[in-house]
């Protein structure tokens, strides 16, 4: 099954307004002139000064100047935290460590509507970019930060980034200035991150005119490197409209030694809101390059647009919009764009307006009013920001997607193309009008290459996590599209196997939500007696789940209305996932147990349809082997789909062993045949703890070496148990006490390595010295060079001594 994704962003809005490089929109005529008009902002707010460590923490007073980071980790990037292809991440530099996903505000040298220390001291702000052309350009500002830096000319002691004159080519027509000169000139006044100058594409242009830009820009790239030197510096990804071209454009620039890559000529596109054209440049892109650098999008930044944005795997934002919406009297928000002639009451209470009424602020003077307006739209900004990674951290990144996806038709349109399979190639475009039913028939791909959005939008849905900690809370019919929803159904179909290959009768229990084991255990023990090769199945709102697995997250934790139990069975759409689960389906029977005398209906029910002859009746002295009989069918089913052993393992490895029982009838531990503690079902995602002990004996019935063939791949290896990851031996004392595998470390690994799965780590020699939950997939692991790979859950010196 394959679906697929990208995500969409902009907004309604003149996007050079949303744009980072619109700074210049008159770059000869701007005077030098600082405008903080902090007094005014302050009048009547008094803030309670706060000191902690947190940059995000906006307050009144002056913070500390950022500490460089080591030598050894500059810039350099780490993951952190992570939703699917959402991450939360470092770079490190030496003015200190930009957090990510991050806002990088456009400053202009020549005005500034908010002054760059203000953004440093009193919001946090680890980073902004400015435009290196325009301080090139004017001969007072050159000199400044030829002699005292960037970072002095602007009063700035975070990151600094800047643009190379790129947008300005595209706006006023040729820039003067060479390719290695300018990024020679931003390496000489000590910016923290560089731009090369590359050939912006137009989607107006012909595909032989864009061809011709992607290939002049990598021809530029090793000069531009050679001159950048020490300093970090962008390799923007162009290629305009063209699928191919934007992927040639990733893959090639990629094979460069870029730091960051920002994904450029989208600022025209986001002027048209041709969301799904973003979209798809978005789809096309992201897949193709290296994990461990960052990717920015350049000239995008209102609020409205980051969560699809971050779902799909952006980490840097940049935007003028908080100082260009301000002086046009226009409000940014996260449900889309407002004009102040029109707000009785604000949407959202921020602390710049905390004091002020929209009618008190129409009255002020343009000067005071902008500088409000613009404090209004980035701390707007930045609390969107901040939501998102909140949204991250609980992995609901996804969630938060769905809603801002109604702000905007466009947006919604590009939003349910990534999600919506497309209609079948072949299909005239008349007969193709007929089927539009909805708005999501209507977002569907009509091309007939449409299924070739297919495989990208599967590298989405891949980088996804099986189980998560909280339950599923259904947002209606978007629910079923979520990546991680995707990719819990297809590894649950991909991995699980039922008892019998041959034809079988499938009882499916439908009408209640879980948990089901304290209302049905009895009922399927007693049935099992009668019809041991009954396949009994429950029916959630997002699929069916095999009962041996009836505690499985996210099947067994949703949060909705009771109808979504209760509602009709589609016997047609059911019969095909019950094949998609390869159980060879004679019979299909519907068993609601919301009734009350649940074990006589079901009598009822198969005597009807001549299975049982008559009324279900057990010798209730067999219900324990019977129960020892389904404990041992749930941890091997939980073997074989969260852990990849084969079914005939997993039985041989469980058929000796013994539990124990927690006080609500659920299997607490797993012990073997020689007493060890081997395995732990969890109770509150259903998922499977391997114990030390366990982990060895899981090991050592593996046969084949890693397969570092291949690349990443979910469904590489079935059967071979955790994937493999070996360290190098200057880690292996470390990994045996317990501490975590860190990125460089790290040899080889199976490609079938997933974020937020167990994983097994060995030494050169192929000897198991610990188990973890492994914190990326399987390129990742081998490409980043900073941060956490492995969470280690062992500590074979104890467990082993």
């Amino acid at each position: 099954m394959t679906w697929r994704t990208i995500l969409k962003s902009p907004l309604s809005v003149s996007h050079r307004a949303c744009s980072t490089h619109s700074m210049n929109l008159d770059e000869n005529s701007f005077s030098h002139t600082e405008t903080s008009n902090s007094s005014m902002y302050h009048r009547g707010i008094e803030k309670k000064r706060f000191w902690g460590r947190c940059m995000t923490a906006w307050m009144s007073g002056q913070r500390d100047d950022p500490t460089p980071c080591r030598e050894s980790d500059r810039n350099k990037f780490e993951v952190v935290a992570r939703d699917g292809c959402a991450r939360i991440g470092k770079l490190h530099t030496a003015h200190g460590v930009l957090e990510t996903p991050a806002l990088l505000p456009v400053i202009n040298p020549n005005i500034r509507t908010i002054e760059p220390r203000e953004m440093w001291d009193r919001y946090g702000i680890q980073g902004l970019i400015t435009n290196s052309y325009i301080i090139w350009k004017h001969d007072d500002l050159k000199q400044h930060a030829l002699e005292n830096g960037v970072h002095d000319l602007i009063n700035y002691p975070g990151v600094i980034m800047t643009d190379s004159g790129t947008f300005q080519s595209y706006v006023y027509g040729d820039v003067e200035v060479g390719v290695e000169e300018i990024v020679e000139f931003q390496r000489s006044i000590g910016v923290d991150i560089a731009t090369m100058l590359d050939v912006f594409s137009r989607p107006d242009m012909t595909e032989d005119d864009v061809k011709q830009a992607v290939e002049t820009t990598i021809e530029r790239c090793e000069a531009s490197l050679k001159a950048a030197e020490h300093v970090m510096l962008n390799g923007p990804i162009q290629g305009g409209i063209y699928r191919d071209l934007r992927k040639q454009s990733a893959i090639r620039m990629g094979a460069f030694d870029f730091s960051i890559h920002p994904i450029g000529g989208i600022v025209p596109i986001m002027e048209k809101h041709r969301y799904k054209d973003l979209a798809k440049i978005m789809l096309a892109t992201i897949g193709e390059l290296p994990p461990e650098r960052p990717r920015h999008m350049f000239g995008c930044g209102h609020p409205m647009l980051f969560s699809m944005l971050i779902a799909l795997g952006a980490d840097l934002f940049d935007s003028a919009a908080y100082a260009l919406f301000a002086r046009d009297n226009r409000l940014l928000s996260p449900q889309g764009t407002y004009r102040l002639k029109d707000i009785h009451s604000w949407p959202e209470l921020v602390p710049s307006v905390v004091d002020w009424t929209p009618e008190a602020v129409r009255k002020l003077n343009d000067e005071d009013r902008t500088a409000l307006l613009a404090r209004y739209n980035l701390e707007i900004t930045l609390a969107e920001l901040s939501r998102c990674k909140q949204a991250v951290h609980e992995g609901t990144i996804w969630q938060l997607a769905e809603q801002r996806s109604h702000q905007h038709p466009a947006l919604r349109e590009a939003f349910l193309w990534l999600t919506t399979r497309p209609f079948p190639s072949g299909l005239s475009s008349e007969f193709l009008q007929d089927l539009v039913q909805d708005d999501r028939d209507a977002a569907r791909e009509h091309h007939p290459n449409g299924g070739i959005w297919e495989t990208d939008w599967s590298q989405v849905v891949s980088r996804q996590a099986i189980q998560r900690k909280k339950g599923e809370r259904w947002g209606g019919e978007d629910t079923l599209s979520r990546p991680h929803i995707i990719t819990a159904r297809a590894h649950l179909q991909h991995r699980w196997r039922p008892s019998s290959t041959g034809p079988t009768d499938v009882l499916v229990l439908n009408g209640k939500p879980g948990p089901w084991r304290q209302r049905c255990d009895l009922l399927v023990l007693r049935l099992k007696s009668v019809l041991p090769e009954l396949e009994i199945l429950v029916q959630t709102p997002l699929g069916l789940l095999p009962y041996s697995l009836e505690d499985l997250n996210p099947f067994a934790q949703v949060d909705g209305p009771t109808w979504l139990w209760k509602r009709r069975l589609n016997t047609v759409l059911l019969r095909e996932e019950i094949h998609r689960l390869h159980i060879n389906a004679d019979r299909i029977l519907i068993l609601d147990i919301g009734q009350d005398s649940l074990i006589q209906e079901a009598s009822t029910l198969l005597i009807k349809h001549g299975l049982l002859e008559e009324p279900l009746q057990v010798d209730d002295s067999h219900l324990p082997q019977l129960r020892d009989d389904l404990r041992r069918r749930q941890v091997v089913d939980k073997l074989v789909v969260l852990a990849n052993v084969s079914y005939s393992e997993a039985v041989d490895l469980v058929e000796s062993c013994t539990y124990i029982i927690g006080g609500t009838g659920r299997v607490k531990n797993v012990i073997d045949k020689h007493g060890n503690h081997i395995l732990s079902p969890r109770l509150a995602d259903g998922g499977l703890s391997i114990t030390d002990r366990g982990s060895m004996t899981i090991y050592g019935r593996r046969s084949t070496p890693v397969l570092d063939d291949k690349e990443y791949d979910p469904y590489a290896g079935s059967g071979h148990g955790p994937p493999l990851l070996v360290v190098e031996q200057d880690a292996v004392e470390f990994v045996l006490r317990g501490r975590n595998v860190f990125h460089g470390f790290i040899i080889k690994c199976d490609p079938w390595l997933r974020a937020g799965q167990t994983c097994f780590i060995v030494d050169e020699h192929g000897t198991l010295i610990g188990h973890g939950l492994a914190q990326c997939d399987a390129d990742e692991a081998l490409r980043f060079r900073k941060g956490i790979a492995v969470r280690t859950r062992s500590d074979f010196s104890k467990t082993f001594k």
